[in-house]
């Protein structure tokens, strides 16, 4: 083949950069050209407006952000080069979450790390140009003492000496936009911010994101366009305030939730999937919400975000069915689960024996039953003598397309207790209702409604809020609950479709589950229980 006729695929350099460490998630170029067509159309064409992204990582957005600018103000400045020139001096500014970062943003913006040596495309008087990395220290108080950071949370072993990244950043910190800019007014500010940091001695981590977008609404632009994880939806440890206020913010314009897991930063498990939002100082309305899923928005409806009770409903046509039912219910499955470690024994309880003995009590473990003496229970001694059903504290996280939600069922007969490792979601006085409620909770309609209100793999109490607690002396099915809450063949479709069966797992003549035993389809010799 002549080499004039061979098509060579030469692929976005921005599109190939890996992720760098847990808060360094490169942009990839289409999503941030995704994200940016959520601005309005005008934008693009005044040369007035100042764009910030205050968490620069590869320079994609800012790139993004130029090239479109480059086009809408050719009609005000002809000349390309008089164009770019106004555009990066006087529009785009930025500060990097790392120094390396800044190095490929200015790299990717200015076509040189070094924005005051020649090859860049405008030349600045220093080296940062108008993006620049800015050193910022962590806050551990006036007297140093404290091992929290009072902004971020950080723990202290992050400040590591000159030369060494702390994390510390710029924006949220208060050391960017600098003393120099102190009078500079950002019509939009643009970005994906650090998702989380190390905390509690780098045992966990906590997010970082919401610092960003409280900061950047505080600053009061036109606009705000941020990329963030969806999981504050439902959850997210330290997210409930922010939540609320996000929600309760009329000036949320538009919402677009991705929620197919790699589905936007390919290589990166973000579970619960990510979202990006347009924040429009002069907006005052409901939100215009949309999923979309490999690319292609699926669904697109105008919605009020505080709907949710409590939480922001990420489906569009899951959001219809709960409307239809609560407003038929009184009582609620939540208000029927037991505390979160029942019997006060943590999933790494190691004081139980392999064998039982006399007057011992068994204890269901994930993978294994233990025995113990009464004493050893450190509360809710009333709850071993009930019939009780057992729902795992960890189910399906992925947000597939399709899902489980939740684990097994576990039906029990009196006489056992249980680990952290599970919720007593319901206890009866009766085999039948035990029975009953145990495939209730294993319906798709339930599994669905719960669904609504989670985005990890972890349960708590309260995701199942929009499930109705019914009479259990009647053995419900996904036809009679359709029924009886009114949902079109189209609703009912669309849960079948999103649910996968599930079974129950029934110990109704013994306190021991069968499936925790040698030989169960639980039962794991060998295996340490706090590593499940």
């Amino acid at each position: 083949m002549p080499v004039a006729a061979r098509r060579t695929h030469v692929p976005d350099i921005l599109d190939c950069l890996a992720q760098l460490s847990n808060d360094e998630v490169p942009t990839p170029p289409r999503l941030a050209r995704a994200m940016l067509d959520l601005l309005p159309k005008k934008v693009w064409s005044n040369p007035d407006y100042k764009w910030l992204d205050p968490c620069c990582k590869s320079g994609a957005v800012l790139r993004e952000v130029a090239a479109r600018l480059l086009v809408g103000l050719e009609a005000w400045e002809p000349n390309f080069a008089k164009r770019r020139e106004h555009i990066f001096r006087n529009m785009l500014y930025g500060t990097s979450v790392t120094e390396l970062t800044g190095q490929v943003v200015r790299r990717s913006v200015y076509c040189s790390h070094d924005a005051s040596g020649e090859q860049s495309v405008v030349r600045f008087k220093h080296a940062g140009g108008n993006l620049p990395f800015v050193p910022t220290p962590h806050n551990f108080g006036q007297d140093g003492t404290s091992t929290k950071c009072a902004v971020c949370g950080a723990p202290k072993e992050l400040e590591r000496g000159v030369g060494r990244e702390n994390y510390a950043y710029a924006f949220i910190h208060g050391t960017y936009p600098t003393k120099e800019m102190s009078g500079m007014k950002f019509d939009v500010i643009v970005g994906n911010p650090p998702y989380q940091i190390d905390s509690d001695g780098n045992t966990r981590t906590k997010p970082v994101y919401q610092l960003f977008i409280e900061r950047a609404i505080e600053a009061n632009p036109r606009y705000v366009l941020m990329i963030t994880p969806s999981r504050w939806f439902t959850g997210g440890l330290g997210l409930d305030e922010y939540r609320n206020r996000m929600i309760h913010d009329r000036r949320m314009r538009a919402l677009v939730d991705n929620p197919k897991l790699f589905d936007c930063f390919p290589g990166v498990e973000i579970k619960g999937g990510i979202s990006y939002f347009l924040w429009d100082r002069n907006h005052n309305g409901d939100c215009d919400f949309s999923t979309r899923i490999d690319g292609s928005i699926i669904s697109a409806i105008k919605r009020d975000l505080r709907d949710g009770d409590g939480v922001l409903i990420r489906d569009n046509e899951a959001a219809a069915i709960i409307k239809k039912v609560l407003k038929k219910i009184s009582a609620r499955v939540e208000g029927e689960f037991g505390p979160q470690v029942p019997f006060g024994l943590r999933t790494n309880y190691r004081h139980a024996a392999e064998k039982p003995f006399r007057g011992s009590i068994p204890v269901v473990f994930g993978t294994k039953i233990g025995y113990v003496r009464s004493d050893q229970l450190e509360r809710n001694h009333d709850f071993v003598d009930k019939w009780k059903v057992l729902i795992p504290m960890a189910g399906d996280g992925h947000g597939r397309e399709t899902s489980y939600v939740i684990g097994e069922p576990i039906a029990v007969a009196p006489g056992s207790a249980c680990t952290q490792t599970y919720f007593i979601a319901g206890m009866f006085d009766t085999p039948g209702e035990t029975e009953n409620y145990a495939h209730y909770l294993a319906t798709k309609f339930v599994r669905f409604l719960v669904l609504q209100r989670k985005t990890t793999q972890h349960l708590t109490p309260d995701r199942f809020r929009f499930v109705p607690m019914l009479d259990m002396k009647t053995r419900w099915t996904d036809e009679k609950l359709y029924k009886k809450f009114g949902l079109t063949a189209e609703e009912r479709e669309y849960i079948e479709r999103s649910i996968n069966p599930r079974t129950v797992n029934l110990s109704l003549d013994s306190p021991i589950p069968m499936s925790h035993l040698p030989g169960g389809n639980k039962h794991r010799s060998g295996v340490r229980e706090d590593k499940e």
